[in-house]
Formats: structure tokens, sequence, C-alpha cells
């Protein structure tokens, strides 16, 4: 007997800097791999799913996908469901706050994410929190994420095939969908 698994996966850098892809071709393009349940959410690169694969072979199948499918240079962060929801559950830092924003830098990889925590660690002045191997949570003021210094260090290229960041409100939205399936 197989384990089927409820899965959530991660796309780094779609509907942003050229890389255009609706959510409905990728549904439809997921068709011919083994996934199931198959649901997308915030057109921004979340995507719920039931698979029998591992996490690593799902990782190769989705990002096999994106690029025969979209013809780009594709990385995802795969995480079971249940693991969402611990890392969701594990953050120190408010969804809703009106002066701050709450993220999730995911990764892959957790040499780089262990690299680039450490990086926010050395500039000094950014709010983070590790929350396992794979996921550190950290904040940003309202209205300025894009131009604070550590958003500005994970968006360097050196982070962009292992890893990914989701503000928290959107891991809640993606953990309740995963675990719904």
């Amino acid at each position: 007997m197989t384990n089927v698994n409820n899965y959530a996966v991660f796309l780094r850098g779609i509907n942003v800097g050229g890389i255009n892809i609706k959510m409905a071709d990728l549904t439809s393009a997921l068709k011919n791999y083994p996934f199931t349940k198959v649901k997308t959410l915030l057109a921004s690169g979340n995507v719920v799913l039931q698979s029998e694969l591992s996490p690593k072979d799902l990782k190769a199948q989705f990002e096999e996908c994106l690029r025969e499918s979209f013809g780009y240079d594709a990385w995802v962060v795969v995480l079971t469901a249940a693991r969402v929801g611990e890392l969701v559950d594990a953050c120190p830092y408010p969804a809703d706050d009106k002066s701050m924003h709450s993220y999730i830098t995911l990764a892959s990889d957790p040499a780089m994410l262990d690299e680039l925590f450490q990086a926010g660690e050395a500039l000094g002045g950014v709010d983070q929190v590790r929350l396992g191997p794979e996921a550190s949570a950290w904040l940003a003021p309202a209205g300025g994420t894009l131009d604070s210094p550590f958003s500005k260090l994970s968006a360097k290229a050196r982070y962009k095939a292992s890893t990914t960041t989701r503000n928290l409100r959107t891991l809640i939205k993606v953990r309740d969908a995963a675990a719904a399936l």
C-alpha cells in the first residue's frame, strides 16, 4: 500500500520579473504528472496537492514540469502540509499587525538558509528567528518590505535556487488549503 501525502509547493519568482504564469495553465500542465487534487492559491506561486512521491521526487517532477511547460529555470520548495502547519504555529510574530509584516523564508537547502540567516544577523537590526532547518521568520515594516535590508539580502541571486519568502498570512491560507485536501 502506498502513502498519499498532502503537500504545499512554493514556486520561486513567478508573476514577477517577466515570468508570468496563469494559475489555470499551471494546473493544466501539472495534470501530466503524478499529482492529484491540485489547487493553486493566490496567483503567487502557491500550490497544494496530493502525491505518493517523496518530497525530493515531487520537487524534481514539479520543477521539470515548470521548465518544460513554461520554459524558465524553475525552483520550488516542497513541504508536507503537516510541516507547513508546524511552521505557522512556531512563528512568534503576529499574522495581522498594522505596523509590521511577518514573513517566513522557506528553503530547499538548509545550508543556504543557514548562510542567509547568519547574513541577516550580521546586518543588525533584523528581527528574525529560525523555525527549523527549512524556515526562518522575520519582520519588516508595513509598506517597506521590499526596501528592508533583509528583503534586499534575500533577493540576491545566490539564494534564488533554494529560497522563497511568503507572508505569514499567505502561509496560513496554504496550511488551511493543504489540510483540507
